[in-house]
């Protein structure tokens, strides 16, 4: 990833919110067969390994499990609020014209090592961890135990559990921090009036 000075982030609290807030991951593989990609939700573990280790599962039928055996090097991209700038946005074009489009977001990438869990606990044990936090908004949040014993039996015989212990975070915060401050500020305006609330707060909080 292309990663200037001034867009880079480091800090792995930074870059673990961003996963946190986003976790739907592209799961990038090589192997003999070439590049492919696999977009699948995963649940950090901040505090497992050197840099955090993300888990997920995948469908038996995926042939990814086979493709990319333990061991893999892997690439799991995320991204952040995300959207397009208009160079009108900026008050120093109306008064020089010197601007142009661009496209403002935010991107982690976080390299690790695959490990493959063909077992019944560790696959459980992530479909409870991914559903605990995705149904904790919910009024009456679902559970497993909602659903009849030998349908959830099938289900997890259908899928195979996925662990990448992180080996790189990159971060990249395209928030026009190479702006002037004024025009940045009023890109954020211009944003917000749009609905891009997210982006809009994250280039207002960008240094």
């Amino acid at each position: 990833m292309y990663l200037p000075a001034h867009f880079a982030e480091s800090q792995p609290e930074e870059l673990y919110s961003i996963i946190r807030a986003n976790p739907l991951g592209m799961l990038v593989t090589s192997s003999d067969a070439g590049l492919d990609a696999d977009h699948i939700p995963f649940e950090l573990d901040p505090v497992k390994g050197s840099q955090g280790t993300l888990i997920a599962h995948v469908a038996r039928a995926n042939p990814l499990w086979q493709r990319c055996p333990t061991g893999t090097q892997v690439l799991v991209v995320f991204r952040g609020a995300q959207g397009y700038v208009s160079p009108n946005w900026y008050p120093s074009k109306h008064e020089t014209h010197r601007q142009v489009p661009t496209w403002n977001y935010q991107a982690v990438h976080a390299h690790g090592t695959i490990t493959i869990h063909d077992d019944e606990r560790f696959v459980r044990g992530v479909v409870a961890r991914l559903t605990r936090r995705h149904e904790a908004r919910q009024p009456a949040p679902w559970k497993m135990g909602d659903a009849p014993v030998d349908y959830i039996d099938a289900q997890v015989r259908a899928i195979v559990g996925v662990e990448i212990a992180i080996t790189a975070l990159t971060g990249k915060m395209k928030l026009s921090q190479n702006r002037a401050t004024r025009d940045r500020l009023s890109a954020a305006d211009a944003l917000d009036e749009q609905g891009s609330s997210e982006l809009a707060q994250a280039m207002r909080q960008a240094i």
